[in-house]
């Protein structure tokens, strides 16, 4: 395990950063002041900028993932990232242990082969465990499982669990490496929502004259007038009409709020006038402190760049709860190379939560299969896994 020594003697563990956007996984963790990030890497040059504003001691690798050497990456004890969710078959799955320059997730899991980490942490969209009709979860859990990890996930809420006024669920993968680690670690419960979104967005003050929405200046505004009516809603554009959002709360931001369309939510102000949110107002509504920098580039890439982040105390308290299961347990385990079968056992309790690891390995299918019978384990096949999944 690699540890690293402060000033003040406090131990921290170390972490490795992939797809890291402008850094708000490495924050919610850096928050906890119990995790350094000694690497990361973004493609992005736009997001590498508002990176390494808010970073600058940080090593920032701009490279694409597929030209990284994982021997040229440091080791940690955690591994992170969020990459995009992509489709593939269970035929793509044995392409892409062939094909080291398959698609992103693979590209994770060759660092994660390489390097050992003690724990590795994945954030991304709700809809990734049905994505693809429930395959795409599947290759990603197995996948994580055969090459040693025991896994646990769960689909959680920014308003639920993170005190930030938006609605907005993603699914948070936790593998760890030890089973005593994976037992000790739960994830956390929901709060209450303290936080209104007159917290987050200043209704009061002026700003720049291109936030507003005018007569003569958008063809749709004679429908905004009527519509926008309150100042605990939010409301959006929605090509033909106005939606107003009357939970109290952001909803869920957007990557496309920088096409430079009418994606990015509007209010109505103290002064009657209606204006969208500044880009500021868009990372206070991921939770980001507010003394978090942006950088001088176009707005339509920080609404990009907030819409692709993530709900940062949502991370902060599981990284929390990470450092709990881990604090004074050695990490201990080593793993082999695993032969031909694995058994895995997978515990879904819900559409959004569950829990999945490898029992056994063998060369020998009929030897997992007596193995199961004996600790009576209903054994599925692909299309019942699939068809379970659907169902939940």
């Amino acid at each position: 395990m690699t540890k690293s020594v402060s000033p003040s003697a406090k131990k921290q563990y170390t972490a490795d950063a992939f797809f890291a956007g402008v850094g708000g996984i490495e924050l919610g963790f850096k928050q906890t002041g119990e995790f350094r990030v000694v690497y990361a890497n973004e493609f992005d040059k736009n997001a590498c900028k508002t990176y390494a504003e808010n970073n600058p001691n940080t090593p920032l690798d701009n490279r694409d993932i597929h030209n990284v050497n994982p021997d040229d990456i440091p080791d940690a004890d955690i591994m992170m990232g969020g990459f995009p969710c992509q489709a593939f078959s269970i035929a793509g799955y044995r392409k892409g242990f062939e094909d080291e320059r398959g698609d992103l997730f693979f590209e994770m899991l060759r660092m994660i082969n390489h390097k050992r980490p003690r724990v590795v942490f994945i954030e991304n969209v709700k809809n990734l465990v049905s994505h693809d009709h429930g395959n795409t979860f599947k290759v990603i859990r197995e996948a994580l499982a055969e090459n040693g990890y025991y896994i646990k996930w769960k689909v959680l809420n920014g308003k639920d669990y993170g005190n930030v006024p938006q609605n907005r669920e993603r699914i948070y993968v936790l593998g760890f490496k030890n089973k005593t680690d994976y037992d000790r670690f739960t994830f956390p419960k929901p709060i209450e929502l303290t936080r209104s979104i007159h917290d987050i967005i200043d209704f009061h003050g002026k700003k720049d004259e291109k936030y507003y929405y005018r007569e003569g200046k958008q063809p749709f505004y004679d429908k905004l007038v009527p519509a926008i009516t309150s100042q605990d809603s939010i409301y959006q554009w929605r090509r033909q009409y106005v939606r107003e959002n009357k939970s109290g709360v952001v909803p869920t931001l957007t990557a496309n709020m920088g096409t430079g369309g009418h994606n990015v939510p509007l209010i109505l102000t103290d002064s009657h006038e209606i204006r969208k949110l500044t880009p500021k107002e868009t990372f206070n509504a991921q939770g980001y402190p507010a003394d978090f920098k942006l950088p001088k580039i176009a707005n339509g890439q920080l609404y990009k760049q907030a819409g692709n982040s993530v709900v940062v105390p949502i991370i902060r308290r599981i990284a929390e709860q990470i450092t709990k299961a881990i604090d004074d347990y050695p990490d201990t385990r080593e793993f082999n190379q695993p032969k031909k079968y694995a058994l895995i056992i997978s515990n879904i309790t819900g559409r959004y939560e569950g829990k999945s690891y490898v029992v056994k390995f063998s060369d020998d299918i009929n030897e997992l299969a007596l193995e199961a019978k004996d600790e009576d384990i209903p054994l599925i096949d692909d299309a019942q896994y699939l068809k379970l999944v659907q169902k939940k």
